[in-house]
């Protein structure tokens, strides 16, 4: 469904990343694992039309997307959850929202669908039902990380890319996101997610891949990567146990 193939991206004319090849089937979950600074939201922007595509392609469904721009990705329905939320902090949790459902506005029946996305949002948050009309300015960080989630679902997006989710927030608010996305991945929702929580992102996808300095350094289906005992050295600080081999 999303395949990007031989890539070099980055800023100001310099490759932040170097013939990176990258495939999310339809309905998989692909996670990418790295650093800081490995290139991962290099690759992330650029499957969204925000960084400078030097070389390479990025297709979706079969087109060549790579020279499309920002606004036209997000109308054929690749949709991101952007790194630090990037919210709209004096508007209510219920206005951020409204706005993720801009892509479908132009549908003949947009009143229903906008109730049924924003219930839907509220079935998977349903802090944000309580926190509706609360500015998001005044929300902690896990209820704005739900707010950047649920905004991206109004847009009933066929694939979601996430960049970096869960980055700080306390374990307990990462153990529900990564349940809402295990929601989704059983949904059949194709999803590409950037993160530094390796063991929860290796049980959630299909596949993983591994950067490095702007370049794929390992990949794998993720039962392989959760226990491989090079990548548990690198992120979990510890050779897996046997019994991480069997549950996987």
């Amino acid at each position: 469904m999303l395949e990007i193939v031989d890539l070099r991206a980055g800023y100001n004319g310099s490759d932040a990343i170097r013939s990176v090849s990258v495939s999310v089937k339809r309905g998989q979950v692909v996670t990418v694992l790295g650093p800081n600074g490995a290139g991962k939201s290099t690759l992330i922007n650029s499957v969204c039309g925000l960084t400078e595509v030097h070389a390479g392609t990025i297709r979706f469904d079969g087109v060549d997307i790579t020279r499309l721009s920002a606004p036209q990705i997000v109308d054929l329905g690749i949709v991101q959850v952007p790194e630090g939320r990037q919210l709209f902090g004096p508007l209510t949790v219920e206005e951020n929202l409204r706005l993720g459902f801009h892509r479908l506005r132009g549908n003949s029946s947009h009143k229903r669908l906008f109730k049924d996305r924003l219930d839907y949002v509220y079935e998977l948050f349903p802090r944000l039902h309580e926190r509706a009309a609360q500015r998001a300015i005044t929300l902690s960080g896990g209820e704005q990380s739900m707010v950047a989630m649920g905004r991206a679902l109004m847009a009933d997006p066929k694939v979601l890319l996430l960049d970096e989710p869960s980055i700080g927030l306390a374990p307990l608010v990462v153990e529900l996101l990564f349940n809402v996305l295990g929601k989704l991945r059983d949904s059949g929702l194709t999803m590409l997610l950037v993160e530094q929580h390796a063991e929860e992102s290796l049980r959630l996808a299909q596949y993983g891949y591994v950067m490095n300095t702007g370049s794929i350094t390992a990949q794998g289906a993720a039962p392989d990567l959760l226990a491989s005992p090079s990548l548990h050295q690198s992120y979990l600080g510890e050779a897996p146990a046997l019994s991480v081999v069997g549950s996987a």
